[in-house]
């Protein structure tokens, strides 16, 4: 599982999230032992009044102090959150060591990769610190602490205040709280709203710079089974990678410098050598980026029938276009593998996610849900007037935009990140204003950051490649949507160049400086506002963006808003006796619950683990997804698993567990009743692909692999053992 991101604000964001439908939160209860999967991605500063005694029941050793603590080290010291939220990674050594997935370092490992140094498909494993890599604009960043500030931030709001008054006085006093918190803008401070705007939570973090490659299994190992095995069990893949965080002398950050050290933690995590057994207990933490659990019945109509479909259509396009140019070219393949592998991932989840949502019949159970409410608020004469016309708001909401739909879809999927030129035209056009500045440091500064970005675009860019995106994406985008909600900049296509984007992009990538990288900084040294102004890339860029958010603003949003801030709070009130979770949105979570099989389907029963033996029985050389290299083949034939073996005398590669996680959690720690290291979480399971929005307690899984598959590749495999030696290995603790 992996999230992509686009550099938007977080009221962008917020809208994207509009889009894509709402999804919500059903009410759940506190889960009991006798459930499979246990719902609830919680706040780690809510465990010790919600969820520890439901946890130590399970078997849990700790209190909640040793997983949250603000003036002692804790868990929650040795977790970290990577580029802002796109994945999560646990410390584990002494030395600033780092574990997460492979797939949240692929971006990194392609960089540094070429066809003379194809670490993407021999694998990287530096044997000494100086062979480390510093990877460009990678942060970390650690939770310093978290507060409650619900009180002060709704201190001045109504109930009779209209959204626009209700969100002025929001932001009057966040903007007080981050002076009164951080007067001397020193700290990096994070306020989200939870529960749909009715609580809200203040996150300090602190973010290390100097971040380097460490460790990174080949391809065969760290994607085996690729795009086919993608969200799906029995799994065989590797899937990690190791970073290393480096500082100052003082331990505190800094920017790249051959003289850092690596970091000393707080804490790290311990490795368990002992395995898991059915039932075993497994806490998982990390920085979920986002679920919709309170996902109305209309939303969820909208979904299957209009935004799901969308995305699939214009992706499977995109990854057909790609895949020919990657195929036929060994450099493209590299160059394009991460923004496949991309738009492979949410591709394939959301044709399971619709899947999921109609074999559970979800849309049913939402309607239920919404009946109750209805009820519930009848029976009330002031509960009736608190939340008159909840429900009709949000009916309301989707029925005007339901035409809107697939236009913003295709907006942001086929115009906007569809092909490179476009979203680098509008993003260097913005940068661009500063170099227009009388300021000279601002103008100084600008071409740093201009020249930075444009470095790393075209090192991840082929004129070919793209230039087929775009044609065969707008192309689409102008037969499937009603002219109503095309780019303005097709009426050009339509006038000058008879429909034909072939024509509209030979004149493009012919004259645009922006497909060129000389051309891009000779014009950063000697910027042109009218160059700019009719570049054609640039007109491509604007035109989707202004596009993308021409509809966002829908009369009914406000009502939409309301309605759901309401519904939230109502359905926490009705079901007073149940600990509801909030959603998702990347910030520091807990969830737990037990090593399990499941079963899939009549007949088909999974079992809770996956073996070395699996490897060899996928193999095939023929097939890029299931390549086997001889050396790994040797080791597994010839049994060498040595202390990695299980007590059966296998080398376990993979295990599920009913933990409740979501993209975001790539990475994360799965860890035992003693909150040592037992695997590395990486993705869900197929049946269970609609657990965003529906958590189903039979069926969801957490797929991780098993911390020992991952030493006994270091070690065995790739020679490593410097790292295995600096962890803290422990056996016979469970």
């Amino acid at each position: 599982m992996k999230l992509n991101g686009l550099l938007l604000n977080e009221n962008q964001i917020e809208h994207m999230k509009k889009i894509t439908t709402f999804l919500l939160i059903i009410g759940m209860m506190l889960p009991g032992l006798t459930t499979q999967a246990d719902e609830g991605m919680w706040i780690v500063n809510m465990l010790n009044r919600i969820t520890m005694a439901e946890m130590q029941g399970m078997g849990l050793n700790l209190t909640a102090e040793e997983i949250y603590d603000i003036n002692n080290a804790s868990l929650k010291d040795a977790i970290v959150r990577l580029n802002g939220g796109s994945c999560t990674g646990e410390v584990i050594s002494s030395q600033g060591l780092v574990l997460t997935n492979h797939h949240c370092a692929y971006d990194a490992i392609q960089g540094f990769s070429s066809t003379e140094n194809d670490y993407l498909t021999d694998g990287f494993f530096a044997k000494a610190f100086d062979q480390e890599k510093h990877i460009d604009d990678f942060v970390i960043s650690f939770l310093v602490r978290i507060d409650d500030v619900t009180e002060t931030m709704l201190a001045d709001v109504t109930n009779e205040m209209s959204e626009d008054e209700r969100d002025a006085a929001i932001g009057e006093a966040r903007k007080a709280l981050m002076t009164e918190m951080n007067p001397d803008g020193e700290k990096e401070l994070d306020l989200k709203s939870f529960y749909y705007g009715n609580e809200f939570y203040m996150f300090e973090y602190k973010t290390y710079r100097d971040i380097r490659l460490v460790a990174a299994p080949p391809e065969s190992v760290g994607k085996y089974g690729g795009d086919t095995d993608n969200w799906m069990w029995p799994r065989h893949t590797g899937d990690f990678s190791m970073l290393r965080i480096y500082s100052g002398a003082d331990n505190e950050p800094a920017d790249f410098n051959e003289n850092n050290v690596p970091y000393q933690p707080k804490r790290h995590l311990r490795i368990s050598m002992d395995g898991v057994s059915e039932d075993d207990f497994t806490m998982v933490m990390g920085y979920p980026g986002s679920t919709d659990r309170f996902l109305s019945s209309w939303g969820i109509e909208q979904a299957l029938d209009l935004y799901n479909p969308s995305v699939v259509e214009v992706r499977d396009l995109k990854l057909k276009t790609m895949k020919s140019h990657m195929d036929a070219d060994p450099a493209v393949r590299i160059q394009y593998a991460a923004k496949y592998a991309q738009t492979a991932n949410y591709w394939k989840y959301y044709i399971g996610q619709s899947k999921g949502l109609k074999r559970l019949d979800v849309q049913t159970q939402k309607q239920e849900l919404e009946n109750r409410f209805r009820t519930w608020m009848s029976e009330d004469p002031a509960r009736a007037k608190e939340y008159e016309g909840t429900l009709e708001m949000i009916s309301e909401y989707y029925d005007d935009t339901n035409a809107s739909v697939r236009g913003k879809v295709y907006a942001l999927e086929a115009g906007l990140i569809g092909c490179d030129i476009s979203l680098f035209a509008f993003r260097f056009y913005r940068m661009a204003a500063g170099l227009f500045s009388e300021d000279a440091e601002e103008v100084a500064a600008t071409q740093a950051a201009m020249t930075d970005y444009t470095n790393g675009h075209f090192r991840e860019y082929d004129q070919a490649t793209d230039r087929d995106l775009f044609v065969n994406l707008m192309t689409k985008f102008q037969n499937d949507i009603d002219p109503a909600y095309h780019p303005s900049f097709f009426s050009i296509v339509a006038d000058k160049y008879k429909n034909d984007f072939g024509r509209y992009a030979d004149k493009m990538y012919a004259k645009s400086f922006l497909v060129d990288a000389k051309r891009c900084a000779d014009f950063i040294a000697n910027p042109s506002q009218k160059t700019m102004d009719k570049d054609l890339a640039i007109v491509v860029g604007n035109s989707a963006i202004q596009t993308y958010f021409a509809g966002m603003a829908n009369p009914a949003e406000a009502k939409f808003n309301r309605g759901y801030r309401l519904f939230v709070k109502g359905l926490r009130e009705m079901d007073a006796d149940r600990a509801i979770a909030p959603d998702a949105n990347s910030t520091m979570r807990v969830t737990y619950g037990a090593v399990a099989p499941y079963k899939a389907a009549d007949a088909v029963n999974y079992d809770f683990i996956t073996t070395a033996n699996g490897v060899l029985e996928k193999k095939d050389n023929s097939n890029p997804e299931f390549v086997v290299p001889d050396a790994l083949d040797d080791l597994i034939r010839s049994r060498d698993f040595g202390q990695y073996a299980d007590a059966s005398g296998e080398l376990v590669v993979c295990f599920i567990h009913g933990t409740d996680i979501t993209g975001g959690n790539s990475g994360s720690p799965v860890m035992d009743a003693n909150g040592d290291l037992i695997g590395c979480a990486f993705d869900g399971n197929w049946e269970a692909m609609s657990g965003d929005i529906a958590f189903e307690d039979e069926l969801q899984r957490t797929i991780s692999v098993d911390i020992r598959y991952v030493l006994w590749i270091l070690d065995k495999f790739a020679g490593a053992d410097n790292l295995v030696n600096e962890m803290d290995l422990v056996k016979g603790l469970r």
